[in-house]
Parts: C-alpha cells; structure tokens; sequence
C-alpha cells in the first residue's frame, strides 16, 4: 500500500514525462533530470490552483434552459441536467444539437458509462470540481483532499468498480479517461492534480488503472501515462516485490516498453549529473 502524500510530493513529477509528445519514450531533458531530482522546485513552477471552470450560462441564456434526461449504464440509472450545463462540453453539445437526442422527451443514453464516473461529471460542470475536492492547507502550504483529516469517505470514494475490468480502478484514472471523451479539458487537468492524493492503494489497482489509462488515452495524449511511470520508478521498492508487478509484465504491452525507456533515461540522467562539475566529489584520505 502507499501512504498518503500532499501534493507537493506526489505531483511534482507528473509533468516530468519521459516521453516525447507523440507518447514515445525519450531522451529527457536538463528540465526534466533536474525535477526528476529536485521535487521541491519543481512544485513551485506548477501552478496547482485548480482553474475555475466557466460554466456561467451563455448570453442570453439561464439555467431555465431546457431539462435533459441521462440514462447511464446497463441498469439505466437516471440524471437529469440543464442543456446550457452539458453544452460545456462539445460532446454533449453535439448531442443537444440534435445529433443523437430524442427531440420530444430529450433523452440521451449512455450505456457505456458507469453512473459513479457520470455523477462526478455532472458535479463538476455545476460547481468547477468533485468530490473530494481539491483544497489548499495554508498552515502547511500543501495541497490535499478534503476529508484527509477525518477520513470520513476517502477511502470509499478513491476507487470505483468497473464491472468489464472486474475490479477496482482509481476513480481519478477513470475521471480523466471520461473527459478526454467529452473534450472537457478542465476537467482532465483537475483529476491529474489529484492523482496519487490517496492514501490505501494496492499495487494491484495501480497497474489495473495504469493499463486502463494506457487503453483509453490515445498515444498524444502522454501526461497521465507519464504520471504512472514517474508512481512506478518512484515507489520501486515496492513494486518490485509485487507479485502482481510481474505476471503484469509477463503479460507484456506498450506500457512496460515505456517504463523500460523511462527507466534508462532516469539512469542515464543520474550518470550524467554525476559527472557534473558542480557535483561534490568524495574527500580522499590523508
């Protein structure tokens, strides 16, 4: 399991990709060895203010705009949410367009989706965010989930279970996944940030949700595979006693190929920075 960390530790390597922006494992940078090394300094060029959402209505409009019923998932749970609200998102803008919507009751259907993943959609396109929100502790100037003290829900709201994969995924994984399909930019940076902010994780739902975001981010898109590498490399400690760690390599794919490469350029960098002028060299006896 891993302890939880403030944002400050656990986020200051998401960004540190080892790959290149086609998704294909690189040469790293100076920038990059330097926050591979320096965590704190890396923080600090992160703006990790959460961006507030504009989801003031459009001109002329009011959240009196017209009413749409979601039918979410196999059991056809049901949400209902103002169109001026899902037109945020060019997905469902397209829908409420009249591409796909039932024009007299106004009804969508998404079986695919999983109602925990929807509701958590729908909360951040009415308030900027979702449970548990993202806060700034000013007393340590850290940032951290809400609930972190009392622990009252955390625990059960950091994984979600996904009825294909057959087990439980990190709900954050899922959220970015989920907004990348309906082009909510925001939204993808927001559930980035609170990546790694929980506290329990099995190394087992780490890989599950690794391979999850690997299927379902196209190879452009690098920023949440590069923070699964970083987790990994860092915590290798742990993953390299994992049992589940190798039948998952065992059974191969993209991503191990991509840990190789992000491996060899972390090795590649310390031996580099080793070699630097400005690196203490041993004293010798005299």
């Amino acid at each position: 399991m891993f302890s939880r960390r403030t944002h400050n530790e656990s986020f200051s390597k998401v960004y540190n990709t080892s790959f290149d922006k086609h998704s294909r494992a690189g040469k790293a940078t100076s920038k990059q060895k330097r926050s591979f090394r320096d965590r704190g300094a890396a923080v600090k060029k992160l703006d990790l203010q959460p961006k507030k959402a504009d989801h003031s209505p459009p001109v002329g409009s009011t959240l009196t705009s017209a009413i749409v019923t979601i039918c979410v998932g196999p059991e056809q749970r049901l949400f209902a949410a103002h169109e001026d609200i899902l037109s945020h998102s060019p997905f469902f803008a397209a829908i409420c367009r009249g591409q796909f919507l039932e024009s007299a009751t106004k009804r969508v259907n998404l079986p695919e989706e999983l109602p925990e993943i929807f509701s958590s959609v729908l909360e951040y396109l009415y308030k900027g965010d979702y449970y548990p929100r993202l806060l700034h502790n000013k007393r340590r100037n850290t940032w951290e989930l809400e609930d972190t003290e009392n622990n009252c829900r955390g625990g059960v709201e950091s994984t979600v279970l996904h009825p294909r994969a057959g087990q439980e995924l990190l709900k954050d994984t899922m959220l970015y996944c989920t907004a990348d399909r309906y082009g909510l930019e925001e939204l993808k940076r927001l559930a980035l940030r609170k990546q790694g902010l929980q506290s329990g994780i099995q190394c087992s739902t780490i890989l599950a949700s690794a391979r999850y975001a690997y299927a379902n981010t196209p190879d452009t898109d690098s920023k949440l595979r590069a923070h699964y590498l970083a987790l990994i490399i860092r915590s290798r400690s742990t993953f390299k006693r994992s049992g589940t760690m190798q039948m998952e390599m065992e059974a191969g794919g993209k991503m191990f190929f991509d840990l190789f490469v992000a491996i060899c350029n972390h090795m590649d960098d310390m031996a580099q920075a080793s070699k630097s002028p400005f690196t203490k060299s041993p004293r010798t006896p005299h």
